[in-house]
């Protein structure tokens, strides 16, 4: 019978690299086949129905006209076509991305739409160069110190603040942009008799239908043995259909005159002016703290879609790749008079049940939006701002993610606390200083974490040869020999504890004649840990007690013998399991 043997490239770091890990979009355009065309066509067609409205909210979102959305949605989709390598992901303006951007904006203290413009584009163009910069040089593992505890926090918060931040264009009255959240609800609740009757109206009718749209309307459609592309499909246009219907109500009953209904207004037609971002050191430097938060955030966010969306098709994404991409697409969005992108969640969602194959989606969406922008959009003059901010709402009300937390809580206390603390700090003391707060919170619960690993003192189990912690099994204790595994890596938070629990150990326990740490669990020994291991076996050779190790790990036990440390202790100390050691040393 013939074997097969796995493939182990994946193992090898220096994998061969080919034009094509460069340009993505080779791998699919030579090789494109007729069958992928129907699904990247109606999902390049869906969403874009989703984007038009969106794209236009986001950026009201972010402090900019609504064009400055439909611009975001044009170059970057064409480029990260081409250089992306998720066939899922959906790039474009998304709610957290737009926050950061209009804190950055009022951070600088802006004055004028110009100098807002300026801000904005020049935020994308050092997004794009950090992210790239980051690609090539290959550290998109930097993005792992925000932990999940941490980005669930902040979106969570920041969802939070989206919504309240829209309160203003839902009731129709003046709420300062400089209040905290809580300052919010109490001035929205204090001032509520000042509310627009007809714009509270036309908010409560377009949520509740984007609601309908969003949770509802498939059951119906399923009711109705409607195919499960269409359901899709109609399912989404939730938003088309809010701002088509609005529009007209406006327009038919003059509710921009007759009842103070705030409108979109007049939207530019035509292709987007190229841009030339602003190279001012001293501008550059009020923003690199925004650049580098907002690179990191919106990285995070855009591989963590585009990989779940991958596994579910059995295809890899190159995280490195997928920097370079996100930030020649910023890099198109700075040029083309738009703002910094990310990849959408649910638009992403939406991609891949529609059924994206390739690059070629976000190409046909793009040509859309191009479309849009050329010939449609005079047909947003009576668009109301009420149902911008519905439509944002309702985006952001499914990042507000409290399962998450509880989930957390139960299983892990520390990332629980990770979790609140992120969340608080963004909400009372905003986003950039709360995520920076957050991960610090993070490493300082992690370092405390493992300064104080867990360690268990083994016992044989009957006659075999397995050895497990004497407080969870009825296991066999041999009184002259004390076996502690440290499950954890040995570093300088907790080398000294080790060291604590071996000699408190060893002096309650006089009849102890050899000590033996099992590294089973241990994937590396810092210079700190391996000066107290030293320092450790010298007291217990005083004691006459002998100084064992085993089930050390390869690359482990390659470092220590390079510096000596094997030789110095003794080869015949070091065991290849914990059974060998208590069969050696009895």
């Amino acid at each position: 019978m013939t074997g097969h043997t796995l493939n182990l490239s994946f193992m090898n770091p220096k994998r061969h690299v080919s034009l094509h890990n460069y340009f993505p979009f080779l791998n699919w355009l030579l090789n494109y086949r007729r069958e992928n065309l129907t699904g990247d066509m109606i999902a390049g067609v869906i969403v874009a129905v989703m984007l038009v409205p969106q794209g236009m909210a986001y950026a009201m979102l972010a402090g900019l006209p609504p064009q400055v959305g439909l611009y975001a949605s044009i170059a970057p989709l064409f480029i990260y076509g081409l250089l992306g390598t998720s066939t899922a992901l959906a790039v474009g303006p998304v709610a957290v991305m737009s926050i950061l951007t209009a804190s950055a904006i009022e951070s600088i203290g802006a004055d004028s739409l110009e100098a807002m413009l300026s801000i904005s584009i020049t935020l994308a163009l050092m997004i794009g160069l950090i992210q790239m910069l980051m690609g090539i040089l290959r550290v998109g593992f930097l993005v792992n110190f925000l932990s999940h505890p941490v980005l669930a926090g902040f979106t969570s918060a920041v969802a939070i603040i989206i919504a309240l931040s829209q309160l203003k264009h839902l009731l129709g009255i003046q709420i300062p942009r400089e209040k905290l959240p809580h300052e919010i609800v109490i001035y929205a609740v204090q001032h509520f008799s000042e509310t627009n009757i007809t714009v509270l109206v036309l908010s409560l009718l377009s949520i509740g239908i984007l609601i309908f749209f969003k949770k509802y309307l498939k059951f119906f459609l399923k009711r109705l043995s409607i195919s499960e592309r269409l359901q899709i499909a109609l399912t989404k246009t939730g938003p088309i259909i809010v701002v088509i219907f609005t529009s007209a109500l406006v327009a038919i009953f003059h509710l921009n005159e007759t009842s103070h209904v705030s409108i979109v207004g007049t939207v530019p037609s035509g292709l987007p002016n190229l841009t030339i971002p602003i190279f001012d050191l001293e501008r550059w430097q009020q923003l690199l703290p925004f650049a580098v938060t907002i690179s990191l955030v919106g990285y995070m966010e855009s591989i963590s879609v585009a990989k779940s969306l991958a596994s579910r098709r059995r295809q890899k994404v190159d995280a490195n790749q997928e920097l370079i991409a996100l930030g020649a697409a910023n890099l198109g969005a700075a040029f083309t008079g738009a703002y910094p992108i990310a990849g959408g969640f649910a638009r992403s969602m939406v991609n891949f049940s529609s059924g994206a194959n390739t690059g070629l989606a976000s190409m046909i969406t793009a040509s859309l939006m191009l479309i849009t922008v050329l010939f449609f959009t005079p047909l947003f003059y009576f668009l109301p701002n009420a149902v911008l901010a519905a439509i944002i709402v309702v985006a952001v009300s499914s990042l507000i993610d409290l399962k998450t937390f509880v989930h957390t809580w139960q299983y892990s206390k520390i990332e629980g606390i990770t979790f609140l603390a992120t969340f608080l700090a963004v909400l009372i003391v905003g986003v950039e200083t709360g995520i920076l707060i957050g991960v610090g919170v993070s490493l300082a619960l992690y370092l405390w974490h493992t300064s104080r690993p867990h360690i268990a003192v083994l016992g044989r189990l009957g006659e075999s040869e397995e050895y497990r912690n004497i407080l969870r099994h009825q296991a066999y204790v041999d009184p002259h020999i004390l076996a502690l595994r440290v499950d954890e890596s040995l570093y300088f938070p907790n080398a000294q504890f080790l060291e604590e629990v071996v000699l408190t150990a060893i002096a309650d326990n006089p009849q102890i004649r050899h000590f033996v740490l099992v590294c089973s669990a241990v994937n590396f020994i810092d210079t700190s840990a391996l000066e107290i291991l030293e320092s450790l076996a010298e007291a217990l050779e005083n004691n006459q007690i002998s100084f064992n190790l085993a089930a050390v790990k390869g690359p482990v036990m390659d470092r220590l013998a390079k510096v000596g440390f094997v030789d110095r202790i003794g080869r015949d100390h070091f065991f290849l399991n914990t059974h060998l050691a208590f069969e050696t040393l009895k």
